[in-house]
Formats: structure tokens, C-alpha cells, sequence
């Protein structure tokens, strides 16, 4: 491993030289075991601990298939997949990897009584399988996590319709909390060359959702003028969907759970903030019973910042908790739409302002290639800008895990993999010192160090 490490760091090592890398026989990886997926049964969703579930094992290295690519993963990020592959939330991650395994001889290496996690990664391809021809040893990329199979014409309009759409490193094997990963080479970007390699393998997974969820046909189409209600707006999802309302010349409403949070959302360049402790919101009476007078008083809140207008859309991800709430504050004809369910998958709202009021619940899952083609082209142009807050080792992927479980971070939390140290990996200096206020933004936590910046 330490001759792979030594070529990357090594700016005059050649595609043909990282071709001639002996590979390793295993692999350091963050991995959940089959045998203990009952471990947290009967506790409560908060005392399920990731650090008791996730190990740093050496595992074999995996076949190379056609269509495919070894990548040696500098750098990785925890998303919430990576919270409910931990906590075997809303089902053991081991019933995909069967399910896969089953489709093909070739998908049968992915049903191990092992999994190995993530869905992010920024690295150098080592290897690529038969057929490939866009990418070689020694390119630098990043990782988006759609994995597709494409053998039914449902998927060739939009990917994520394939009837064999994946999340790889949730719903397949060898992600990217390793030193090592294998993915389609479909699934390949380039890497931003202004950004570390730790801060360009954090935005795949949460960019590109926010990317088709808020801007895409096949999201919510957001235009100029609209305003957006973003819940969790300082966090993974939500400080991009805020970049992409800003940039988009829509009006971000930010709803946030604290002031730290708030002071985030004001130097990313939004000034509508409302903060729910602050504002003491209970949109649930009891564990049953949702109360429309705290929908009202929120929708009045909003208000106040619009002009007196309602949100033309409404981007959701906590679920339970907020979605009746969301289907009553937006507009008549307006848009809900919805990418999770971090507080609980069984929403309730009231259909009557729903179906009187004409407006519509999208779902929207990930993204297609296209789409995240796009938004990760807008990260490497400097347009949109990475969230990262903070940086664990690998073998700390628990305890970040667990953060991200409760909710104790702002933006992303990065995971080094292979890369020694943070603050490797960048080739274009010039654009990076243009951008690194913004770049740097929820990293400077302290409240003496973020300052508004309209630029962002």
C-alpha cells in the first residue's frame, strides 16, 4: 500500500507507472458484519452507537469486473446511509448485498458476510476492467454513487429508473470508507483541482441530491424569484441546496436548530433564518397528534421574511417530524420535495392542503449521471463550494459516524483514507486562493472567525 501511496504523492509518477503497481492482495476498509446485525435490537434509534458496529478490517481485494475500476481512495466522507448502514436502520444493508448477489455471477462478489461501506470517495484509478476507455491508471476523480445496470430500457431516459439502480457502498459492497474501492467507471468525475482530497470527496453524494432534488426537470426546477424552504440548512444537504438557491437567484428561507448554525447560514449569504429552538416550534402534540396551529405560526414566521408570500418550494429530507408542516406552508401550486426521512419514514400530513391548494410531492432520489456531471462541474468551477467541517481518520469512522447520528456537525464530515495528512491533493493553486474563504467557511466554527461573504 505504501507504493501506491508513494506514486500518488509523487507528481511525476506516469499512468504507466501506477499500471505497474504490484497490487495488494487485501485492504485496510470500514466494514459492518453479517453476524452481528441484530446487535442493536430492541434499542431505541438514538442508542444505537456506530462505534460498536463499524470495524476497520483487512479484507481481500475483489475482482475486477468489465466496466469497472480500482481506485486507491485518498479520502471519503460519512453521509447518513452511512448512520443507517450502522445502526441496520431501516434494514440490514446485507439484504441488498443477497438481493445483488443473486442478479449475476459477477454481482455474486458482492454478497459477503462482510460489507464495506461509504459512498464517497476522491482518489487516483489504479486499474480499469475490459471495455473502458474514458478513464486510466493514474487519473485523478471522484465518485458519484449511482450504480446501475442499464439492461432495461427503463433507465435510458433517466438512470435512477433502471429497474437495478444501487447505491454503491449502501446497497453495494467495497465503498469508499477504505484504502481501496471498486465502481463502475460510469460512476467517475473528474477531481477538482483546486480542492484537497479531502475536500473534494465530500460533496458527491449530498451535492448531487441537492442538484436534482432543488435545480433539476426532475426535481423541483427551481427559478429565479422562488422562495425555498430549506430544513437543516447548515448541514450536509441543506448547506448545498442553500448554495444552489443563492446562486440561482431564489431566496433561501434557512431553518436551523441553533445560533451557531444560523451564524453558518448568514456567511454563506442568506438572510431569512429561522431558528426552531429559538422559535420553540412543537409540530407534534404527542407521539399521534400533529398540532396545525404551530404549521400556522410557522407559516406566518416565513412570511415575514418573503414580503407576506408563501414558499413556492419546500425542500424536505428530516420527514416525520416536519411534513405536515411543509405541505401547509407551501404555496398554492407549489412543490414538496422530499429525498429522506431522517426523523422517521412514516409521514403524516393533511391532504386537504394538498389536493385543494393543487400542489405536488415530489420524491427524488439521488441523481442521474447527468446530473451528477453537472454539479460536480459547478464544485470544480468554484461556483458551489464544499461543505466540510471536519476530518476524522479511518479508524475513527465510528465516532463520526455517531456525530453525524446526533446531529453534532455542521456540513461534512471527511474521513481520510489513504491520504498521510489534510491539505493534499491540490493542482490549481490560483483558483483555490480565490475561492478559500468559501472554501474554508464551515471550518471556521468559531464565532469570532465567519464573517458574511455574499460571494459564496
Amino acid at each position: 500500500m505504501q507504493e501506491i501511496l508513494d506514486a500518488i504523492l509523487n507528481p511525476g509518477t506516469t499512468s504507466a507507472d501506477f499500471a505497474a503497481i504490484k497490487l495488494p492482495e487485501s485492504y485496510r476498509a470500514v466494514t459492518l458484519h453479517k453476524d452481528e446485525e441484530q446487535m442493536f435490537a430492541g434499542l431505541d434509534n438514538r442508542d444505537k452507537d456506530p462505534r460498536k458496529s463499524l470495524h476497520l478490517d483487512e479484507v481481500a481485494l475483489p475482482e475486477l469486473g468489465p466496466g469497472e475500476a480500482l481506485v486507491a481512495v485518498m479520502a471519503s466522507a460519512v453521509n447518513y446511509n452511512t448512520v443507517w448502514s450502522s445502526i441496520f436502520e431501516p434494514v440490514s444493508t446485507f439484504a441488498f448485498l443477497e438481493r445483488y448477489g443473486r442478479l449475476s455471477p459477477l454481482t455474486k462478489r458482492h454478497d459477503l458476510p462482510y460489507h464495506v461501506v461509504g459512498s464517497d470517495l476522491a482518489g487516483v484509478v489504479l486499474r480499469t476492467g475490459a471495455g473502458v476507455n474514458a478513464w486510466k491508471p493514474g487519473d485523478e476523480v471522484v465518485a458519484h454513487c449511482l450504480s446501475v445496470e442499464l439492461e432495461s430500457a427503463d433507465g435510458h431516459n433517466d438512470t435512477m429508473m433502471d429497474p437495478e439502480q444501487r447505491i454503491w457502498g449502501f446497497e453495494t459492497n467495497f465503498g469508499g470508507l477504505a484504502q481501496l474501492a471498486l465502481v463502475k467507471t460510469n460512476q467517475l468525475l473528474p477531481k477538482p483541482k483546486h480542492l484537497t482530497w479531502e475536500e473534494a470527496a465530500s460533496p458527491g453524494l449530498v451535492n448531487s441530491t441537492a442538484y436534482r432534488q432543488l435545480v433539476s426537470r426532475n426535481g423541483a426546477g427551481m427559478k429565479q424569484g422562488d422562495n425555498v424552504l430549506i430544513w437543516g440548512a447548515s448541514g450536509g444537504l441543506g448547506s448545498y441546496a442553500t448554495q444552489y438557491a443563492l446562486a440561482g437567484g431564489a431566496t433561501p428561507i434557512c431553518v436551523v436548530s441553533n445560533e451557531e448554525k444560523a451564524r453558518i447560514c448568514r456567511a454563506m449569504g442568506a438572510e431569512a433564518i429561522i431558528d426552531r429552538s429559538a422559535e420553540g416550534y412543537r409540530f407534534w402534540k404527542d407521539e399521534n397528534t400533529q398540532d396545525p396551529r404551530e404549521w400556522k405560526r410557522f407559516g406566518s414566521k416565513i412570511r415575514e421574511f418573503t414580503g407576506g408570500e408563501d414558499v413556492d418550494i419546500v425542500f424536505e429530507h428530516p420527514g416525520r417530524e416536519t411534513f405536515g408542516a411543509s405541505v401547509y406552508v407551501t404555496r398554492k401550486g407549489g412543490t414538496i420535495v422530499t429525498c429522506a426521512s431522517t426523523s422517521g419514514y412514516m409521514h403524516q400530513y393533511d391532504n386537504r392542503y394538498l389536493w385543494m391548494s393543487l400542489k405536488r410531492i415530489v420524491g427524488s432520489h439521488f441523481a442521474n449521471y447527468r446530473e451528477a456531471f453537472e454539479a460536480n462541474r459547478l464544485i470544480a468551477k468554484g461556483k458551489i463550494h464544499p461543505t466540510l467541517s471536519k476530518v476524522y481518520s479511518l479508524e475513527q469512522t465510528g465516532q463520526a459516524a455517531l456525530d453525524v447520528h446526533h446531529n453534532k456537525h455542521q456540513g461534512k464530515v471527511g474521513v481520510l483514507c489513504l491520504a498521510p495528512q489534510e491539505g493534499l491533493g491540490v493542482t490549481d493553486h490560483e483558483l483555490r486562493e480565490k475561492h478559500l474563504p468559501a472554501i474554508n467557511l464551515f471550518r471556521e466554527l468559531d464565532e469570532r472567525s465567519i464573517r458574511p461573504n455574499r460571494n459564496v
